[in-house]
């Protein structure tokens, strides 16, 4: 395993991280007993930066990953992050009716507490705002979230999905280590403005779905999706998206092909040719997914690959928003 510097910390990462959502949440049936075996192989594999949420099938991940978690504690750099909650406590994703976003301090110091219970802890290595709240100053929110730092909850402190002006607000409070955004070569909305302001701040870059939540591996299974599927709901996997994402995955299957590895593979070892202050978060539950994840980070991709990609996503512009219109409400705040 190749491993990554967590900006000035001292922390080093594994350069592919694990989002361990999908063993709970959101992408279909969960097998626990495969989800436990998959993380002890990325523990054998040396993959150390795990990451979770207090909201994935309303705590459950976080119960599951404590697993494996406390006995190997010394191994693993956690994190996960707080602030969706569910009106009726039945879990979802974050733009159903019954979801909202709850970022102020009272929340906060109650969240933890939840999130160190379940995870069997003393100490939540990264601790994100999964939003930012737009009805709480960001300062009100991370002002609280640093005073965990000193109580020793939590070590470092990270946003998600935040604008350039709320990342600046909240580092002159207290430092930011990492941003978690999506990014991917469908989803690069940080590249505008975000991505300059993280480097400048010295922010390491989290993304999430870098895969693009599985579109070139899965594109033509959408019919088989389950209802417990929330891709589903998302416009990329829409009628009026899904011929042009169909061809587009295609293209970019087929180009991988050629290179002797698979598009995942390929979409992932893109991400990863972004910079060394980048540590993508690739989800799965299951072992052979795994396992090809972390084989990415050791394909060398040239400048005429990249310009190969380019010229494959210029053809095929129709992709569809990330999320839906709700969910999109509460990005780059």
């Amino acid at each position: 395993m190749k491993f990554r510097k967590l900006g000035n910390t001292g922390e080093q990462l594994s350069a592919i991280g694990l989002g361990c959502m999908g063993m709970s949440f959101a992408y279909g049936p969960a097998d626990e007993q495969e989800s436990i075996s998959t993380l002890h192989r990325a523990l054998d594999l040396g993959v150390n930066f795990w990451d979770t949420a207090d909201m994935y099938a309303n705590g459950e991940n976080e119960k599951l990953i404590s697993k494996v978690l406390v006995p190997n504690r010394d191994k693993i750099f956690i994190a996960t992050k707080f602030g969706f909650r569910f009106k009726d406590e039945k879990a979802s994703h974050s733009g159903a009716p019954g979801t909202y976003f709850d970022g102020s301090p009272e929340w906060i110091r109650q969240a933890v507490d939840q999130s160190l219970q379940r995870l069997k802890i003393d100490t939540i290595d990264l601790y994100y705002a999964h939003r930012v709240d737009p009805n709480v100053p960001v300062e009100e929110t991370v002002g609280a979230m640093a005073e965990l730092v000193k109580e020793g909850k939590v070590k470092y402190l990270g946003l998600s999905e935040a604008s350039a002006e709320s990342i600046r607000k909240a580092n002159k409070i207290h430092p930011i280590t990492a941003l978690q955004s999506e990014y991917s070569i469908l989803t690069r909305d940080v590249e505008k403005e975000i991505l300059a302001t993280i480097r400048e701040l010295g922010i390491v870059l989290v993304p999430y779905s870098p895969l693009a939540r599985g579109l070139f591996a899965n594109i033509n299974e959408v019919q088989n999706f389950g209802d417990d599927d929330f891709r589903k709901s998302l416009p990329r996997y829409q009628q009026e998206n899904l011929e042009n994402n169909r061809n587009l995955a295609k293209e970019i299957n087929d180009f991988a092909a050629s290179k002797g590895v698979k598009g995942t593979q390929l979409a992932l070892a893109w991400v990863l040719n972004q910079g060394e202050d980048i540590i993508p978060i690739p989800g799965t539950k299951r072992i052979k997914y795994l396992e090809e994840n972390i084989e990415a980070a050791g394909i060398e991709l040239s400048p005429s690959d990249l310009d190969t990609i380019d010229a494959i996503l210029k053809k095929y512009p129709n992709t569809g928003e990330r999320y839906s219109e709700g969910s999109m409400k509460l990005v780059n705040n």
